[in-house]
């Protein structure tokens, strides 16, 4: 039932997105990665954890550029879809991620991999096509998120459009929220569930 629920607002939404002008996309795309890299909790971060944007997806990668010109640990998943599980591997320059089967840009599994430090801080950046009020997402439907952040002690942000905030989206017993919403038109913080 949820399944369902969630392939219908999964389905529409990239249809907005498809449908949204280029122009427009790269304006709210450019507004979203300046107020990013002025957020406190990236100010202070020594690990960014990044995606590699599809061209339906926000384009973060000057938020990753911004990173690695402060001297970041910057790093993007590479995914294993036997086991719907991901890993985090360190990129010195956006030219190391390599298209893989699906056409996804992934790092080479050579690269190290990130490992969480109790005295350091990392954020994750992690896309959706929608989010809702209180910070649950619907993404692409495989999972990979929601198994690899129940164990990341670090700050979750979600990054979405604001016309892409819902009241509720239907949500199972492995979905995680995020800690904070990023959107072209500034932060929200995901209201607490009742």
């Amino acid at each position: 039932m949820i399944r369902k629920q969630k392939d219908g607002i999964r389905e529409e939404y990239r249809e907005l997105r498809r449908q949204m002008p280029v122009e427009e996309k790269f304006r709210r795309d450019s507004q979203l990665c300046d107020i990013a890299v002025g957020l406190v909790s990236f100010r202070y971060a020594e690990s960014v954890l990044m995606y590699a944007p599809t061209p339906d997806e926000i384009d973060v990668n000057p938020i990753a550029e911004a990173a690695l010109a402060k001297g970041k640990r910057v790093f993007f998943p590479k995914c294993n879809t036997e086991d719907h599980t991901m890993n985090y591997h360190e990129v010195k320059s956006l030219d190391e991620l390599k298209s893989d089967a699906y056409g996804l840009l992934e790092p080479p599994e050579s690269n190290p991999m990130y490992i969480p430090s109790p005295a350091g801080t990392a954020v994750c950046l992690i896309p959706g096509l929608v989010f809702d009020i209180h910070g649950f997402r619907v993404g692409y439907g495989k999972g990979f998120y929601d198994r690899y952040l129940s164990d990341f002690a670090g700050c979750k942000i979600g990054v979405v459009y604001s016309d892409c905030i819902l009241n509720e989206l239907p949500r199972g017993r492995f979905d995680l929220s995020v800690d904070v919403l990023l959107t072209e038109k500034g932060v929200r913080v995901p209201k607490p569930l009742k």
